[in-house]
């Protein structure tokens, strides 16, 4: 089995945990703060997936795995939002849920 298939499947269970605990975060919260974390989460699905598609080869035209490519950019810019969306989203409902809880 490839080694990018391999840790791309093992990287899909905690990566769906994190979209799963997202979704449930905002459909029963519906914050700006949770909605940022669950567009977090989707992006860092997304990474993910460009992985799998990077090892199974299922787009041959997009050129997965090569630099410059669209997949490359794909990973790249799903990558650098989801690091960023889904820290955000969490500090800013953390705090919020601590500023409610207080008074």
């Amino acid at each position: 089995m490839n080694a990018t298939l391999q840790i791309a499947l093992l990287a899909l269970v905690p990566v769906c945990m994190l979209f799963a605990g997202s979704a449930v975060l905002f459909f029963s919260a519906k914050t700006v703060a949770s909605f940022v974390q669950l567009l977090g989460a989707g992006c860092l699905v997304i990474v993910v997936l460009t992985h799998l598609s990077e090892a199974l080869h299922p787009f041959p035209w997009m050129y997965w795995g090569r630099p410059h490519s669209i997949g490359h950019y794909l990973d790249f810019w799903s990558a650098v939002l989801g690091l960023t969306l889904f820290p955000l989203g969490y500090l800013f409902y953390a705090l919020a849920r601590r500023n409610t809880q207080q008074t």
